[in-house]
């Protein structure tokens, strides 16, 4: 059951299908919701964006993250469930922590060649480097005491891995706070 006040942080390499998750769950019957993709919050920088995957990012990157925390923040203390969705790895967690708010973080996680594929089939500007998928893929692998709040999804319809998300934030299993 999702609660109002709570922000679930729905991540994993690109394609794993965050996106269509989300937007799925946000218009779901229940509490309030609220979907923030994070990509529109690198979008909105107009002059001098930085591909958020190389190295020289990280002075933007930490902007964009405190950004989307802080509207996450201000959403769910006006009594919305938030949803944040977008490739937030664990070296994000600590803009997100400082919040003080209740805090699910789940890691969707297809096989490598699965969102590949997905990428790659996808129209607009949308990520399709099979190397910068592969190392996001790679990152999202090395979670640390964080590895129980992966979802192995490959092969998992979106309404399967809907469910399934649900189950975890409903049990608390992939709480952080």
């Amino acid at each position: 059951m999702l609660k109002a006040g709570e922000i679930l942080i729905l991540t994993g390499t690109p394609g794993s299908g965050k996106t269509t998750v989300a937007a799925s769950l946000a218009a779901s019957p229940g509490v309030p919701k609220v979907h923030l993709h994070s990509d529109d919050f690198w979008h909105v920088i107009k002059s001098g964006a930085i591909d958020p995957w190389l190295p020289e990012a990280h002075d933007q990157n930490r902007v964009v993250i405190e950004a989307l925390a802080a509207t996450a923040r201000i959403y769910a203390q006006g009594g919305y469930f938030v949803i944040v969705d977008g490739i937030i790895g664990p070296w994000f967690l600590p803009a997100f922590r400082a919040l003080g708010m209740p805090l699910h973080y789940i890691v969707l996680r297809p096989s490598l060649s699965q969102a590949i594929s997905r990428c790659q089939q996808r129209g607009g500007d949308t990520l399709r480097d099979p190397g910068t998928i592969t190392e996001l893929h790679r990152q999202f692998a090395e979670l640390g005491d964080l590895s129980n709040h992966q979802l192995q999804t490959d092969g998992m319809s979106a309404a399967a891995v809907q469910t399934a998300v649900l189950d975890a934030v409903g049990r608390e299993i992939c709480r952080l706070r």
